[in-house]
């Protein structure tokens, strides 16, 4: 099965949160090594700026790096859509080199319809008027990560099955619903407003396709959810949208990643390919 791979004309992935102990790095791997994109959409909090350290950096992380350049390197055309925890690269919006593109936003006809697709933290108030506020739920986050992944270590050495301490705080918590209800609705009604068909959202965490409506029009939003919870990402095949889900994707699961793997590479090998890359993405 390794080598079986699905062709996919477009993908958006978000909030993969690089440099992170919640990022669930190998299983993106994984997806990324399974499948054959046209287009690649990376939708915001790519590499978290924000919570980056020098002191973790695993080789995973890196391989994930290493092979969006070698897809860029190939030819594969990818939009960089910044986000918050990656608002850094905001000040290189524009930027071109081979087929990357690092942008704020991006429209895409797809067969006839627009498509509007950037991350969506300029819906969140905490951000504009907080951002400390968002900078400590960041780190308390990655904190309830990590103690949810030892409560489902035992968990499952007992029998029973995973849970996600993070949802069921965001569901058992009104304003948390509150909130993610107007995020869709605030980018669905400027959606409407703009005439696009499609609205393709990250930042929330919150995997989603449907169709919204106001007394304008009507609009079918999408998010693409995230790699710390979800391991979820947006497909779009034969004029269709849907949720792509990692823990219902067996060819991925089987892809082999000790093959040609580079765990016995050191951060400085790693690094050195990774330039080769870019300077044979430049030639593109």
């Amino acid at each position: 099965m390794q080598g079986i791979k699905r062709d996919v004309e477009l993908v958006v992935i978000s909030d993969v949160h690089l440099g992170t102990y919640g990022c669930h790095a190998k299983e993106l791997l994984q997806y990324l090594k399974s499948i054959n994109p046209q287009k690649l959409i990376l939708n915001g909090d790519i590499i978290d700026i924000w919570q980056f350290s020098k002191h973790y950096w695993p080789i995973s992380h890196m391989q994930v790096i290493k092979h969006i350049t070698g897809l860029m390197a190939g030819g594969v055309e990818v939009y960089y859509v910044t986000g918050n925890h990656d608002e850094m690269l905001r000040r290189f919006e524009g930027f071109k080199m081979g087929s990357l593109k690092i942008v704020n936003k991006v429209v895409l006809n797809l067969d006839g319809k627009k498509a509007w697709i950037f991350h969506g933290d300029v819906f969140d108030v905490t951000m504009k008027h907080a951002r400390w506020l968002a900078k400590l739920g960041a780190f308390g986050y990655d904190i309830l990560i990590l103690i949810n992944r030892a409560v489902n270590y035992f968990s499952l050495k007992l029998g029973k099955g995973k849970i996600s301490l993070s949802k069921k705080i965001k569901n058992g918590v009104k304003g948390a619903v509150k909130f993610v209800n107007a995020f869709e609705q605030t980018a669905a009604d400027i959606g409407i407003s703009n005439n696009y068909d499609f609205v393709v959202c990250g930042h929330i965490h919150q995997p989603e396709i449907r169709e919204m409506k106001n007394e304008k029009g009507t609009i079918t939003y999408l998010n693409s959810g995230d790699w710390i919870e979800n391991l979820t990402a947006l497909e779009y095949n034969d004029e269709k949208w849907n949720i792509y889900k990692y823990q219902e994707d067996v060819l991925a699961q089987a892809v082999d990643l000790t093959k040609n793997n580079h765990s016995t590479f050191n951060r400085e090998q790693l690094f050195e390919n990774l330039v080769e890359e870019f300077n044979l993405m430049k030639n593109v």
